[in-house]
């Protein structure tokens, strides 16, 4: 299939790498000659510098034969007049923009996309992405990561393990002979800065931080045994009133929780808007990096702090004064990845990439069938894969044991029917199935081998 992406920054490059990955033909475009010239140096695609929304641009990117365009420049009206062009001279079937200005999503406005006149097939906004992230981190607040798999049926998990937790110095296998019921599997480890997937002899250690794998019903049971406890989120401040700072009041607002909602902006302009806009939120304007105002907003009580501003190092430290005013739970959002190591030296409990969750939506939109959504883990390091038996795999009638997968995949869960199972050497992989696969960035293709992922797109 051949695809046009307009935008080689992160989302754009990640995008470009799964479905070249994929044996896809790639097209990159950007106005800028440097990062075109990253994504063709690192990625099997072919790169084009120029304005996405010119026509001629398009015409020499290939568009005249192209079956799908992603449109994911920084600018909402280049996105979508590159679609519009992509609509109206070329007749590309598949388009998907992505748009971060509440202007262009608000309801008053959803006709705009399913009409000719401004024909985007998917519209996919970062805010809103980030927002249902956050409203996540918010239901695990004892994990640092969260992803949800099999149609919000269970989760991935980050948990770092402290010093009173029970499992600590036990051999994965031992866990699993203690806990035969429950459906919890460690996918992966990240020890002193290093990522690995784990096997059965491998032992758990304090500071380690774990992705774990598990159904909805077993989640309370599975932070008991990793020493964790789940404690009710009712008192929530929000630093940073911007376009992502908005997105989260208004989740939470609408997502029927009696919670009590507060919200610190630097801009009066902003804090302002943010006032009129949310309905039970209380906005206070200032600095969210100065103690008395923190006070003021209550954070020594309470239950979580999310810092959302635009700036990654304002959350970092916003983050770690509300823990020093006796805040004990804070989420930073972060779009640097290598940013994410000072997160527990410094005390910052959780993080939400909306670069990831943004690259994992824009996938869950495009791909059908086989496989049907990915998480990336880190900085790029790995992927959390769902993925459906088709078949043709190779995988198909065979025992779990028997197949040949690289050391660094493990699966984590599997599917039948409505059922989710843990998975076992003696288990057999059917057609249908729904399995979902941890892998290593460098095993990925391997297991899309496996699975002979040849992605069909709607």
């Amino acid at each position: 299939m051949k695809v046009i992406i307009c935008g080689a920054g992160q989302v754009g490059w990640q995008i470009a790498r799964h479905l070249s990955g994929e044996r896809n033909d790639v097209t990159v475009v950007d106005s800028n000659p440097d990062l075109v010239r990253r994504a063709t140096d690192t990625l099997d695609v072919q790169g084009l510098a120029g304005f996405a929304s010119y026509p001629d641009v398009l015409d020499r990117a290939g568009a005249r034969d192209a079956d799908m365009i992603i449109a994911a420049t920084h600018s909402d009206e280049v996105n979508m007049v590159t679609c519009q062009v992509a609509h109206s001279v070329f007749s590309i079937s598949r388009k998907i923009a992505r748009l971060r200005s509440q202007s262009y999503l608000d309801a008053i406005y959803a006709d705009l996309y399913r009409r000719d006149h401004m024909p985007i097939d998917v519209v996919i906004s970062p805010e809103k992405e980030v927002a249902e992230a956050a409203l996540q981190r918010l239901d695990a607040p004892a994990a640092f990561d969260t992803e949800k798999f099999f149609d919000g049926k269970a989760q991935l998990m980050g948990l770092r393990l402290d010093d009173d937790c029970p499992v600590v110095n036990t051999p994965l296998r031992q866990l699993s002979d203690l806990f035969s019921t429950l459906r919890v599997v460690v996918l992966a480890v990240r020890r002193d800065g290093r990522l690995f997937a784990p096997e059965a002899g491998d032992q758990l250690f304090v500071g380690d931080e774990c992705y774990v794998f598990a159904p909805n019903e077993d989640i309370p049971r599975t932070l008991e045994v990793f020493g964790k406890t789940a404690h009710k989120q009712e008192r929530v401040v929000i630093l940073g009133g911007g376009n992502v700072g908005l997105a989260v009041a208004h989740a939470l607002e609408r997502s029927g929780r009696r919670m009590r909602v507060k919200m610190i902006e630097r801009s009066r302009s902003s804090a302002e808007r943010a006032a009129d806009a949310l309905e039970r939120t209380i906005v206070l304007n200032g600095d969210a990096l100065d103690s008395a105002l923190l006070n003021e907003a209550g954070v020594p009580k309470a239950d979580a702090v999310l810092a959302v501003t635009d700036d990654d190092k304002t959350n970092l430290l916003a983050a770690v004064r509300a823990k020093s005013e006796g805040c004990p739970f804070a989420i930073s959002l972060i779009n640097d990845p290598t940013l994410v190591p000072l997160l527990e030296p410094i005390g910052v409990d959780a993080y939400i990439n909306p670069r990831s969750t943004t690259v994992s939506s824009i996938l869950r939109h495009i791909r059908h069938g086989r496989v049907r959504g990915v998480y990336s883990i880190g900085d790029a390091e790995a992927e959390v894969i769902e993925a459906q038996v088709m078949s043709t795999s190779s995988i198909a009638g065979a025992a779990i044991r028997d197949i040949d997968f690289p050391e660094g995949v493990l699966i984590g869960a599997v599917r039948k029917g409505n059922e989710i199972k843990k998975p076992t050497g003696a288990m057999r992989i059917e057609e249908g199935d729904v399995i979902v696969i941890f892998a290593m960035a460098s095993d990925v293709a391997r297991v899309e081998q496996l699975l002979q992922v040849s992605i069909d797109f709607f």
